[in-house]
């Protein structure tokens, strides 16, 4: 019996190694939400007088216009998000198992070099990137002789929500393929012999072998794209600020302008808790579509 108690912990010793974290945690995150939840009751402008007024924010919110295209362009983003993000971090991570590829730290330390820069910078670039005058795209366009491509890419109504989502996509794509690496050297040895004796390459040994095996690490990293693009903000605040118009209005450009432009801080609390509601619903959605049968590993 006195083996057994020196292998493991006291509880004491559990709690003590839990405490900061949890602490940590209940601050930075649950306070907020909770206090959130609480102004959204509210009619609140910032000063001492809060009026009770209900659900009325939550019924102004749901009826919004402005709301819902906010949501449609975060979706927009999400769909492309997922396909780019996580699509091309698969194919990236495949190539990366290859004993053909000369350089690879170089190449993961290239790939996720932009992770690691702050959207603001990200942003920054991106508008120098695009601008019609002296921007980099614009540039090259008119030196291979395609003038006739050259376009206001962040003032064009048409093609500004695929202008924006590119950045995006650019900068998180080093990110997931990190994740999905780490999830394909788990995957034993044996298994990619025995497709290579079995003839399985490229494209057959990506959608027979790798993603099968591979498929709850896959599974995370879309749900994490998820999360990450319905909460999309700095990039947008940096290269549009949400123009033209309303163009490329997202839900928490669409909370901060409530709150801290407005001062509508009751509406704007209400417009970050539906924010986490739609966010939820969206991730566990996504869980349930891709789940397996092993759905209690998560």
């Amino acid at each position: 019996m006195s083996n057994k108690s020196a292998l493991y912990p006291k509880n004491s010793t559990f709690i003590s190694l839990l405490a900061p974290g949890i602490i940590l945690y209940i601050t930075i995150a649950l306070l907020p939400i909770l206090g959130a939840l609480f102004l959204s009751f509210y009619k609140w402008s910032g000063g001492i007088t809060k009026t009770f007024i209900g659900f009325k924010n939550y019924q102004f919110l749901f009826t919004d216009s402005n709301f819902w295209h906010a949501l449609k362009n975060n979706l927009f983003i999400t769909v492309f998000s997922i396909i780019g993000q996580v699509g091309i971090a698969l194919i990236v991570a495949t190539l990366f198992l290859s004993k053909n590829i000369r350089f690879r730290n170089l190449h993961r330390s290239l790939i996720f070099f932009p992770v690691v820069l702050a959207a603001i910078i990200i942003g920054f670039i991106w508008t120098m990137v695009y601008s019609r005058d002296y921007g980099l795209l614009n540039y090259l366009l008119s030196a291979i002789g395609l003038k006739s491509w050259i376009k206001p890419w962040l003032d064009d109504p048409d093609i500004i929500m695929y202008s924006i989502t590119a950045p995006i996509i650019w900068q998180y794509i080093g990110y997931y393929t990190v994740i999905i690496s780490s999830g394909m050297t788990a995957i034993p040895k044996e298994i990619f012999e025995a497709s290579d004796l079995d003839g399985a390459t490229g494209w057959r040994k990506l959608f027979f072998v790798i993603y099968p095996m591979a498929k709850n690490t896959i599974i995370v990293s879309v749900m994490m794209c998820i999360a990450g693009s319905m909460k999309i903000f700095s990039h947008i605040l940096i290269m549009t600020g949400g123009g033209p118009g309303n163009t490329t209005m997202v839900m928490a450009l669409y909370a901060y302008r409530n709150s801290f432009v407005k001062y509508r801080l009751g509406f704007g609390s209400a417009a970050s808790i539906g924010i986490m509601i739609v966010s939820l619903i969206f991730i566990l959605g996504s869980r349930k579509i891709m789940g397996s049968k092993n759905d209690d590993q998560f």
